[in-house]
């Protein structure tokens, strides 16, 4: 009977996760999964050796070479051949900052520690509006919101609000934190197609692609004035895209590349 996969420990989620050639159509793809990229971010990048890298992911020596070498491939295959490359699912946990040893200070956990998320409680007849926030306006990027603003509704008129702490979590640990949170609608900016996948599993609808203030916003859905966009995506500044949070054989497509759609 084979050796079950032991789950490799992922520090972070890559900023972007999907590349392709500028200017050149492709149908081709080569999918790198978050365990291969972390080996590549960790040999190539930081310069670590294969044995420091391996006590990181917390996996044997020998399984890190075998990944590495795979990563390599598929970065030369994508580089080469001009396919586009996706980074997205494996078989990984993100750092939690629990482990013996951590990357310390690229650690988004290294010398911290996580704040207990303290959400009033929602009445039954009670509708719950989530509204990516920062600075009284809509946060554009769902999968990077620091914050989150409820509203809770009676009677079409907001009798409750909130501002939340997300802790830093990506899109799918977003998605079922608003589940836990009771929230019955989202009300945001631009959003990946991980992020709405994930979103679209939990029920909750989404009105995406809405700008300006915050309390705005839910005023005018309210009313039936929302201007918003159907076919709503992320497309961050500078090209920055991260779509998410996922754990053991969860996967992820991006949804922006070098300021070009990946879908």
């Amino acid at each position: 009977m084979a050796r079950p996969t032991r789950c490799r420990r992922v520090c972070m989620e890559p900023a972007y996760d999907c590349f392709q050639p500028d200017g050149v159509p492709t149908r081709e793809e080569v999918m790198m999964t978050l365990d291969e990229y972390e080996t590549i971010r960790l040999i190539d990048l930081e310069k670590r050796t294969h044995e420091q890298c391996a006590k990181q992911m917390e996996i044997s020596r020998t399984t890190v070479t075998e990944i590495y070498e795979t990563a390599r491939q598929k970065l030369a295959d994508s580089v080469v051949n001009g396919k586009r490359l996706y980074i997205s699912g494996g078989h990984y946990q993100l750092c939690d900052g629990t482990a013996s040893f951590c990357c310390n200070k690229k650690c988004r956990y290294a010398k911290t520690s996580v704040k207990k998320i303290r959400i009033q409680r929602k009445e039954e007849n009670q509708m719950r509006i989530a509204v990516t926030y920062e600075n009284g306006k809509v946060f554009q990027h769902f999968g990077h919101t620091k914050q989150f603003k409820f509203y809770d509704v009676e009677d079409k008129k907001v009798v409750k609000s909130q501002i939340v702490d997300t802790n830093g979590q990506g899109h799918g640990a977003l998605s079922e934190f608003l589940t836990q949170a009771g929230v019955d609608m989202l009300i945001c900016g631009g959003i990946g197609g991980g992020a709405q996948t994930a979103l679209s599993n939990t029920g909750i609808p989404l009105y995406g692609g809405v700008t300006g203030e915050a309390d705005e916003a839910v005023n005018a859905y309210l009313t039936g004035e929302l201007n918003y966009d159907v076919n709503v995506h992320c497309s961050h500044h500078e090209h920055e895209h991260h779509c998410g949070e996922h754990h053991c054989g969860e996967d992820k497509h991006g949804c922006v590349g070098n300021g070009k759609s990946c879908q």
